[in-house]
């Protein structure tokens, strides 16, 4: 297929519009956007001239390096406001995760590589993109329940929160996408999308209410009691591997498991920064979301975002021939009414 066509997802859904990739850093290039829960306004003028407004009012400094994203209202969480409990315990554990790599180089075994990637694989993998995202989020494909719950408890490995918190709030950021009532988008500042949004719990309940999206993950007893009992879990398995191996495992696997867990965490903020700021727009979705190669190589196929954005409830998100989809050897995507504005 040439670069040139359209995937042959758009013969079934002729309604969702697909750029040349010549016109998308030019014509049809995204600067802002503005949307409700129920209408989308996607002109590029009107988006241009919004942005352009705000960079002007903020001296012409807004935009974000190598990007035509535009920065339309700084977000700095981490002063002139007070942190509560949860706040001081989310930063403390990726500031502790992040010093535990330091020990990395001092403490390298082959053996203690060899269970951090495996480790990448079941909560990168296994956890995060097909269970919390695709499964979880999307409802892109069924599972047989036991195989369901293994999968999401792979993700509460991943030390990026319970199922109901992940799932609610990625299933607003879908709703309110690039609009002043996503949790995490560049409009606000590239490390906010990142990770600084993390640091500020309160701000999704201001910005989208309570978690009233959630419903069939709070009707089942499971995913109520990870997120009850959500910190027990990841020092039960450090307990499990001390009884194993003694203290000599427990301390090159948890130097190994820093660096897993910071890998795994910056692969997906990744998604919700780099891939709304660089990479091309093949589909006209009303938003930031970009297809970046280098990020669908890392994060198993996540990072053709653009796609994802376009046809959220697909299970497969490469679209193309060439874009690398780790889900091609697992399941076909199911078919489904994806509308006009994502």
């Amino acid at each position: 297929m040439a670069l040139t066509a359209p995937p042959l997802t758009a013969k079934f859904f002729p309604n969702l519009h697909h750029q040349h990739p010549k016109l998308t850093q030019s014509h049809q290039q995204r600067l802002l956007h503005t949307k409700t829960p129920t209408t989308c306004t996607t002109t590029h003028d009107q988006r241009r001239k919004h942005a352009l407004r705000i960079v002007n009012a903020n001296g012409g400094n807004g935009r974000i390096l190598f990007s035509d994203v535009v920065v339309a209202w700084p977000r700095d969480v981490y002063t002139g406001r007070k942190w509560n409990a949860m706040d001081i315990a989310t930063a403390g554990v990726v500031v502790a995760m992040h010093l535990l790599c330091g020990f990395a180089p001092f403490t390298f075994s082959w053996r203690a590589l060899s269970v951090a990637v495996g480790l990448y694989v079941v909560t990168g993998l296994l956890g995060i993109t097909l269970s919390f995202h695709r499964n979880l989020s999307h409802k892109s494909f069924k599972l047989p329940k036991w195989l369901e719950y293994a999968f999401a408890y792979c993700g509460v490995q991943a030390l990026q929160g319970n199922p109901i918190d992940w799932v609610s709030t990625h299933r607003y950021h879908h709703q309110y996408c690039d609009s002043e009532r996503d949790p995490h988008s560049p409009i606000e500042g590239f490390w906010f999308s990142h990770m600084s949004w993390l640091f500020d719990t309160d701000n999704i309940t201001m910005r989208c209410g309570e978690q009233s999206n959630v419903g069939d993950l709070e009707n089942q007893p499971f995913y109520r009691f990870l997120r009850t009992t959500y910190t027990v879990h990841p020092i039960a398995l450090a307990l499990l591997l001390y009884a194993v191996g003694g203290l000599p495992f427990i301390v090159w696997y948890g130097f190994s498991t820093g660096v897993r867990i910071v890998w795994v965490y910056h692969i997906t903020w990744l998604v919700n920064s780099a891939c709304h700021v660089w990479g091309q727009q093949a589909w006209d979705t009303g938003d930031l979301s970009r297809n970046n190669w280098w990020v669908g190589i890392l994060a198993f196929g996540e990072g053709w975002h653009n796609n994802h954005h376009a046809f959220e409830y697909s299970a497969r998100h490469g679209l193309e021939w060439w874009q690398i989809e780790i889900y091609d050897m697992v399941y076909d995507s199911p078919s489904r009414d994806y509308g006009d504005c994502r």
